[in-house]
């Protein structure tokens, strides 16, 4: 975990602590070396050396203590007091797609109306998200050429529009889309789309010691993910044991903090808005957190662009960021 005394309150980062404690941590897997994929080809296999992957599950269970308990920020304060911030993660918005086209079952589940007006997959008059094909036709494959690879069949979309203190926790969300997506409990990063991504909106719930009249303390985050390990968009990073390395892209390999030779994946965000952050708290001068900021919020900017995807939570954040 971060923490302030780390490094000198000159030089000390609260947002690059929130970024490295918010970042969830998997399992490294690697797919036999006739499963490579083409770099110019995501969706073609080659007979080349073996190529890492997580699964989504992994990547739901590294939430689930986050859901229930919350993370513990470590935030150094202008006074050169130290608390703990803890914020709880929500999932915000997803966008899966796959390499082939799956049946996705009919719903069985009493959904809630912001629900059905959220998944519009089946839909073809409401497609918001969907930037494969000009063309709504049910019977052709809608590809479109998105940073040079195909988009992909698209499995399943959803977007939270409830107020947060009427959202459900993470975990409790991903499992209920779960029951008519089964998917998201047994698709590998390999198996999605290069353009599959998921958003998650952080809040602030509590701090240890209980410090008042702090602004910034109720600050909120909106962090973005990509679920897929695409050759163009990843460094592969090898470090020393327990050695935590930061990186703009989408994803880095790194050894177990544990010693025991298994190997993990970090996902830290491509991109990032925040909500109600008034002050300079997060943001230290002597550091590189206002140009960090600015690129992470610009890439989200560009990433829902490129895919006409409507964001509620991105508006509302950027609206009053």
């Amino acid at each position: 975990m971060c923490s302030p005394s780390s490094s000198s309150s000159s030089r000390h980062s609260n947002l690059q602590c929130f970024l490295d404690c918010t970042t969830p941590t998997v399992r490294s897997h690697l797919l036999p070396k006739t499963c490579f994929r083409d770099p110019k080809d995501p969706w073609r296999l080659l007979d080349k050396e073996p190529v890492e992957y997580f699964t989504l599950k992994d990547l739901w269970d590294s939430y689930d203590e986050w859901s229930a308990y919350g993370v513990g920020v470590p935030v150094l304060l202008k006074s050169g007091e130290s608390v703990v911030q803890y914020y709880v993660p929500y999932l915000s918005a997803i966008q899966i797609y796959t390499n082939n086209s799956v049946a996705i079952p009919r719903s069985t589940s009493e959904d809630s109306e912001s629900e059905k007006l959220s998944r519009s997959l089946s839909n073809d008059s409401n497609r918001s998200w969907d930037a494969t094909s000009e063309d709504s036709s049910s019977g052709q494959e809608g590809y479109s050429l998105v940073r040079g690879h195909r988009h992909g069949h698209l499995y399943l979309e959803y977007e939270e529009t409830l107020s947060p203190f009427l959202r459900t926790t993470f975990m409790h969300k991903v499992n209920k889309l779960a029951q008519d997506y089964p998917g998201m409990m047994t698709f590998k990063s390999v198996d999605l789309s290069p353009l599959s991504w998921m958003a998650v909106a952080w809040y602030p719930i509590y701090q240890i010691p209980t410090i008042r009249y702090v602004r910034d303390l109720s600050t909120g985050f909106l962090t973005f993910h990509k679920l897929s390990l695409s050759v163009q968009d990843t460094d592969t990073i090898s470090t020393g044991e327990g050695e935590h390395v930061h990186a703009s892209h989408a994803w880095v390999s790194r050894g177990d903090c544990k010693g025991d030779g298994t190997r993990s994946i970090s996902l830290p965000p491509f991109g990032l808005e925040t909500y109600k952050m008034q002050g300079t708290l997060w943001m230290n001068p002597e550091t590189a957190d206002k140009d960090r900021m600015a690129s992470l919020r610009k890439a989200a900017a560009s990433w829902l662009k490129q895919l006409k995807a409507r964001h509620h939570d991105f508006s509302y954040f950027n609206t009053r960021s």
